[in-house]
């Protein structure tokens, strides 16, 4: 009746939802004990005459307890909710209109229109009475499944968890709601329920209602891989590492078995082929996962590769790009073209496979081939759809991943063809190096390079930043220093004429296109440069921004250089460059280092710090290259920041039978005394006619224009080592310059002769002098 309030409302697991006032004064119980109960709980059966509990309906105590309607009924009501659920509404009969039996109405309309499962078992478990959908459920009728066991009836992947609970509710008078258990399959696929147990009061047994959640479970299933890997995939730059997140996030929640196999030149960071892919491309085994652990069966170790046996549904789905579901059995019949993989299909006990090419732009980039086994059932239209976006968005991670490789590997390269293969030692110098690239392509660099008067400059240096870009600066840094260092400057002149040519790399940044990314990268760099003269025994040190040189001699003699520090490169900040000069003796070891370097090395005490080096390079008289390798293997790779660079110089002593001075007063015979001694000891160094008439032609036109253009005192030295050099000291400050004299001309040839016979010259000026240097090949040297 319209407008007509009932007694309660009974859900569809039987659970009281609301309880009226009525109730409360007829049955005596208030709301607050009633609610959220099972009504089972207000139902007592009592065994009918010549019958069982179940036959009589038991509903006595309602009728009991309602005070002065005892002649009445109630009436139940099923209403259809919008979700498709099932609630009964009870009402209270007047006292001329109640039907007999109205308790057993009540629960067998419950039973019938329950979607749900529902077993009553007595005490022993034994099913008592079951629903249509408890029938369909264990796959027998009623008659053939009352007073069997439950567990019998109905198979579960874990029959005692159930025969626990329903112990445990009949013992302690609990409920239990919403518990997931899942049937033991006999055929694929396997179902899971939901399981509510509810205990009868006042009397022995229980209510089981199940509702099978199986498609409930598959969406949720599918909303999990998708959320798995767009977490887990694409938060690296590493192909393998890309393709093994999309296997973890995979397995076991979506599939039992994955595996991943990449186009082989992908992971080298080439450019993948087009759509189709050739039957003789090989594919590299990137990832491989199973529910089964290590002990499942695979076909080939992760790493392997092969192209893809055709025909079969592997080579099939990378040529038309189409992703398919693939029933397994022992038949099938493709299976033969791939014996490896099909002994290990049938020892994982797969029965579904799905495969989807990683595919981007048209372009090839792998294969994904998931499998079920036997306690999984195999995957519907929706899942292939979901395994379709999967890939897409794993194929864009594979392939952020693969560009990021092949910018590495160009960055690498060309910062491998900009360094010098090793750095080379000199007459009075010798040195070793330890270079150790980041993987990200970073801009450290170092260089030893001869210069004239047998001195030796020292340089590193490191570009800020990682990537193409950070190296081909690095090469321009480079290539720029060595310039500068062929013209003779002092460190603190080089690092300056350095600073203004990184200056205007960065004013090239500032000009490019709005939308070029490397305009808003900052460019900035550190250098560290050391000039050591075997002669007098000293180095001159000038620093930008970089971290001081260690100096470790003999027993305790060692020392970490602080020099003035100017600004970092192309900052245009700090200070002006300054030379700090310290004295070095012979066998002093010299330490150039990065700071990444620096960070990453870690002494006996744990500290990293110029000390910390300065300690592990204690043993001066071990060979160069076995200090940089006790660094090395002190290295931290996981700490390491960029490129970690160190550059070991050791000072030895210049012969002193290949080098002769004389100091040539400022006479006119001063030019052919200079030949003469030229003369005597080229003839004493062994060198030959040609090369003792080159020379003292050089000779005299050097010290003919120190004594017309320069100031006394002039000093006459030839040095015997690579080459053959030939110095000419005075103390002018003009500067002589190499011109083309004409015909009619009686002077002006000098300097034109000396650059004619030498293969280099050069001025170097000092703060009180200058000084006119030629070198000339020696005679092995020229053939």
């Amino acid at each position: 009746m319209a407008g007509e309030t009932p007694l309660m409302i009974v859900d569809g697991k039987g659970v009281v939802v609301p309880w009226s006032h009525q109730a409360e004064e007829l049955l005596g119980h208030p709301a607050g004990e009633v609610i959220g109960r099972p009504v089972t709980d207000l139902v007592s059966p009592v065994a009918a005459p010549g019958g069982d509990a179940a036959e009589r309906g038991g509903h006595d105590a309602l009728r009991d307890g309602a005070a002065g309607v005892a002649d009445g009924g109630l009436r139940v009501q099923p209403v259809l909710s919008e979700d498709g659920s099932v609630t009964w509404r009870i009402f209270l009969l007047p006292a001329d209109g109640m039907a007999p039996g109205i308790e057993s109405a009540v629960l067998d309309a419950v039973s019938t229109h329950m979607a749900g499962a529902l077993f009553v078992v007595d005490e022993e478990l034994h099913v008592v009475s079951a629903n249509d959908p408890a029938q369909a459920l264990s796959g027998a009728s009623a008659r053939q499944i009352q007073g069997r066991p439950l567990p019998d009836v109905w198979p579960l992947s874990s029959p005692g968890e159930l025969a626990h609970i329903l112990r445990q509710a009949m013992t302690d008078g609990t409920s239990m709601t919403d518990h997931v258990m899942r049937a033991e399959p006999k055929s694929v696929p396997q179902h899971t329920h939901t399981v509510s147990v509810l205990p009868l009061h006042d009397a022995p047994g229980a209510v089981v209602v199940a509702h099978d959640v199986t498609g409930q479970e598959k969406a949720h299933r599918g909303v999990q891989a998708l959320y798995a890997v767009r977490e887990r995939v694409g938060q690296t730059l590493d192909v393998v590492a890309t393709c093994q997140g999309l296997v973890d996030a995979l397995v076991p929640g979506f599939a039992d078995v994955a595996v991943v196999e990449v186009v082989e030149p992908v992971v080298r960071g080439e450019e993948p082929p087009l759509s189709p892919l050739g039957r003789d491309v090989p594919l590299r085994r990137a990832a491989f996962g199973n529910s089964g652990g290590d002990r499942q069966a695979r076909a080939h170790p992760v790493g392997d590769v092969r192209a893809l046996p055709f025909p079969t549904p592997y080579a099939q789905a990378l040529a038309d790009l189409r992703p398919r579901t693939i029933a397994l059995g022992p038949d099938t019949p493709w299976l033969a073209a791939d014996p490896t993989r099909a002994e290990a299909i049938r020892a994982s006990g797969a029965h579904a496979l799905l495969v989807a090419p990683l595919t981007l732009r048209g372009k090839v980039l792998g294969l994904l081939s998931l499998y079920r086994t036997k306690r999984s059932d195999g995957f519907d239209e929706k899942e292939l759809a979901l395994t379709l976006e999967l890939a897409t968005h794993t194929a864009l991670g594979i392939d952020n991943a693969r560009r990021y490789t092949r910018e590495h590997t160009i960055a690498a390269a060309l910062q491998r063809h900009l360094l010098p293969p090793a750095p080379p030692s000199q007459t009075a110098i010798e040195t070793a190096n330890l270079h150790v690239a980041d993987e990200r392509g970073a801009g450290g660099w170092s260089n030893a390079c001869a210069l004239s008067g047998a001195r030796t400059l020292l340089v590193v240096g490191e570009v800020a930043g990682h990537g193409i870009h950070t190296a081909v600066t690095m090469g321009q840094l480079r290539t720029a220093m060595a310039s500068l260092a062929a013209l003779d400057l002092e460190p603190d002149e080089l690092l300056a004429r350095l600073d203004d040519a990184t200056a205007r790399l960065v004013r090239e940044r500032r000009a490019l296109p709005r939308g070029d990314p490397l305009r808003t990268q900052p460019l900035s760099a550190t250098c560290l440069c050391v000039l050591y003269d075997p002669f007098t025994h000293t180095c001159a040190i000038t620093s930008a921004g970089h971290p001081p040189p260690v100096i470790v001699g003999p027993g305790p003699s060692t020392q970490v250089v602080e020099p003035a520090t100017g600004g970092a490169l192309g900052v245009g900040e700090g200070p002006p460059y300054a030379t700090t000069t310290v004295a070095l003796a012979d066998g002093d070891v010299l330490a150039l280092y990065t700071t990444s370097l620096l960070s990453a090395v870690r002494g006996e005490d744990g500290t990293s710090d110029p000390q910390s080096l300065r300690r592990m390079l204690a043993d001066t008289d071990r060979p160069l290259q076995d200090l940089c390798d006790d660094v090395l293997y002190r290295l931290r790779a996981d700490t390491l920041p960029g490129d970690a660079v160190l550059l070991l110089a050791r000072t030895r002593p210049f012969p002193a039978d290949r080098v002769a001075t004389w100091a040539l007063d400022a006479e006119p015979t001063a030019p052919a005394l200079a030949r003469r001694h030229a003369r005597h000891q080229l003839a004493a160094w062994g060198l030959d006619e040609d090369t003792a008439y080159d020379t003292q032609e050089i000779v005299s036109e050097l010290v003919t224009n120190a004594l017309r253009y320069g100031a006394p005192p002039v000093l006459l030295r030839l040095i015997h080592d690579r080459a053959l050099t030939c110095e000419v000291q005075d103390r002018g400050t003009s500067a002589p310059r190499l011109r083309h004299a004409r015909s009619v001309d009686e002077g002006g040839r000098g300097l034109f002769i000396c650059a004619q016979l030498a293969h280099n010259w050069g001025i170097r000026y000092t703060n009180d002098a200058k000084t006119v240097w030629t070198e000339q090949c020696l005679p092995q040297q020229r053939l």
